[in-house]
């Protein structure tokens, strides 16, 4: 069976002298091609899915985009792309076509969304319960072949059952966008998140807005503040938010009384601006990657209050089920974050030949494949 694909490929060149490089210090030179693959036999533990919807994110976009100052791709997050190539894509919704000889909890016909950590289950993080920090974790998209195509084979243990999702289409939107909204709902645990919280959200992105309607509408907070420099993210964070600024306006303005912050736009300069607002024990959940040093200026504050900071990562632990409920259940809109939609893996790929646009002109991008996909 053939499949058309949107596959990176760049040139694996590490910068000399640092030990252990990062993505961002070890590719360069992105190129993103739809290529026609030949898929292999099923394996036992996975399943073939006909895409409906895919999610663009800003991982994806930082794949193909290169930092000027050094040349090198700008996403930090783990990758490997081989001499042949990756296959990109993590978030979506797509039919099962067929299943391996173990999967026995879905069947073909039925609509699956999908996580996008494949964990081990014996290293002694996932023994002790904490899968997003699995030591030997594989990204999809970024560490195995992704969801960029017509027809994928993924591995069944990400798979979630959504088939009564799917009925609908605000359901099939909803469905893609479960990864960032589980995310997001990891950030808001992660903080102690609770009832009289003020909450400052940097970044309108999906994962911002998510926090924000999820700060709101499950996790109890008193007022949520939303900093976001593009106009057209400000306008739709304020149905989540109780004050919008841009950046030098929330520093001029904003509250100077502070109990949890969420860093979702990757610029760490915001956390050194904002620390001494935080009240005592307030937290701290670090999720957008930019490969940047976080430089921290007041430390005595963080001592004399008990302030916490928390990298935040994945959304394993339970963050997908509630997340489907509260969907299912209509405590959550998260299509509501779907500004674009676009056709194939043609389109995608055009689309990230022009990454600005992405960040410049929309929220969250879906991709629709083939009008006949149910």
């Amino acid at each position: 069976m053939e499949s058309r694909m949107v596959v990176v490929h760049a040139d694996n060149d590490p910068i000399k002298g640092i030990a252990k490089p990062g993505t961002h210090q070890r590719y360069k030179n992105p190129r993103i091609s739809v290529e026609n693959r030949i898929l292999p036999a099923l394996r036992p533990d996975e399943v073939r899915v006909k895409m409906v919807y895919a999610g663009v994110c800003g991982t994806d976009v930082h794949l193909v985009t290169t930092n000027p100052d050094t040349g090198y791709i700008r996403c930090s997050s783990p990758a490997q792309i081989p001499a042949g190539g990756r296959v990109i894509g993590h978030e979506g919704i797509g039919k099962v076509l067929e299943v391996g000889s173990h999967v026995h909890h879905v069947q073909p016909g039925a609509c699956v969304t999908f996580e996008s950590i494949i964990v081990c289950h014996y290293c002694e993080e996932c023994r002790r319960g904490d899968f997003n920090q699995c030591r030997h974790a594989l990204l999809l998209g970024l560490e195995k072949d992704g969801l960029f195509g017509d027809i994928v084979d993924v591995p069944s243990m990400l798979t979630h059952d959504v088939t009564e999702m799917a009925e609908s289409e605000k359901g099939l939107r909803a469905a893609a966008c479960v990864e960032p909204a589980g995310v997001a709902y990891v950030a808001c645990q992660n903080t102690h998140l609770g009832a009289g919280d003020v909450v400052v959200i940097f970044g309108a992105g999906p994962i911002g807005l998510f926090a924000a309607m999820l700060s709101k509408v499950v996790f109890g907070a008193y007022r949520v503040h939303i900093v976001e420099p593009l106009p057209l993210r400000r306008k739709l964070a304020e149905k989540w938010g109780d004050e919008i600024y841009e950046l030098d306006e929330f520093f001029n303005h904003g509250p100077s009384s502070i109990d949890v912050v969420i860093e979702a736009s990757g610029n760490m300069g915001n956390i050194n601006r904002v620390f001494r607002r935080l009240n005592a024990n307030g937290r701290v959940a670090i999720l957008g990657r930019s490969g940047e040093p976080l430089l921290l200026e007041a430390v005595d504050h963080m001592i004399t209050n008990a302030v916490s900071l928390i990298g935040s990562r994945g959304h394993l632990g339970g963050a997908f089920a509630k997340v489907l409920s509260l969907c299912r259940n209509g405590r959550l809109s998260i299509d509501d974050a779907v500004t674009l939609i676009i056709n194939g893996p043609e389109e995608i790929c055009n689309l990230l030949k022009s990454p600005g646009k992405v960040f410049e002109e929309n929220c969250k991008v879906l991709v629709k494949f083939e009008a006949d996909r149910l």
